[in-house]
């Protein structure tokens, strides 16, 4: 099979790191025309010259719609909904207002806000490709995780009730659920998990490991080669999937 992705105009939020970088640079070696958005400024720096950059921070409304106001001028073929915020780790009494509003910005209104700024384009030219960055909990529950997991589950939400939506128009929508992906943002879940249990990051570890049917961690290149797959043509009548890459987990919590 090969994967041919030559011309499609693909945007990615936070695709200066992790899942989003690898997406990013995989699509653009497939010939698309790739454009990102990140608040990290270094981060964008380091991407390879052919890969146009905004700065952005997706909880703020203004930032997301004058960034899209960017993006779409050149018209637009596939969104990538890959950011999103942590939140808190900690027993839902303990959650802030503010730390609710942060995470739910960020993890759920900030797909909401890009996708409405694309839908019209699909629309009018009759194509379009949106995937949604989801979670394990975003299908399962994840105790002290209460925004985190209210988000994701709200996101899946949107695949679901999206492709039914914009089928019609000829506008494909699929989540992916990644799982427990190596990297920096998967080190920081690891230590907040390991805080605010009073273990160790080691137990953390073997936690999630023994959470998981094949008990691995995933490379985020295997994301990112799920997701060049449901861009292309090979995929064109695949819509409304949740897809895990994840080595099957079984839960987020195993109570041992």
């Amino acid at each position: 099979m090969n994967i041919e992705l030559t011309g499609k105009r693909v945007f990615i939020s936070a695709g200066a790191a992790g899942i989003g970088r690898s997406t990013a640079l995989a699509m653009h070696k497939l010939g698309a025309q790739v454009q990102v958005c990140d608040i990290d400024q270094a981060a964008l720096d380091s991407l390879p010259a052919g890969i146009t950059r905004y700065v952005c921070d997706v909880t703020n409304e203004s930032d997301v719609i004058d960034t899209m106001n960017k993006v779409t001028e050149g018209g637009i073929d596939v969104l990538i909904n890959n950011a999103g915020v942590s939140g808190p780790t900690k027993p839902i009494e303990d959650i802030t207002g503010d730390e609710w509003r942060h995470c739910i910005s960020g993890s759920l209104s900030a797909p909401f806000y890009f996708t409405r700024a694309v839908v019209p384009i699909f629309k009018k030219q009759a194509s379009g490709v949106i995937i949604n960055l989801i979670s394990a909990g975003g299908v399962l529950g994840y105790p002290n995780r209460t925004p985190y997991a209210a988000a994701k589950w709200g996101v899946t939400g949107l695949v679901k009730t999206l492709a039914m939506e914009l089928g019609p128009h000829n506008i494909r929508v699929n989540g992916i659920v990644p799982g427990n992906v190596s990297g920096d943002r998967f080190d920081r879940v690891v230590t907040a998990h390991a805080q605010a249990e009073g273990i160790t990051e080691a137990e953390v570890h073997r936690i999630y490991l023994s959470g998981t049917s094949m008990q691995c961690y995933v490379d985020p290149q295997e994301v990112a080669d799920m997701i060049c797959f449901l861009c292309s043509d090979h995929s064109r009548h695949v819509s409304g999937q949740v897809i895990a890459i994840d080595g099957n987990t079984e839960t987020l919590y195993p109570r041992l």
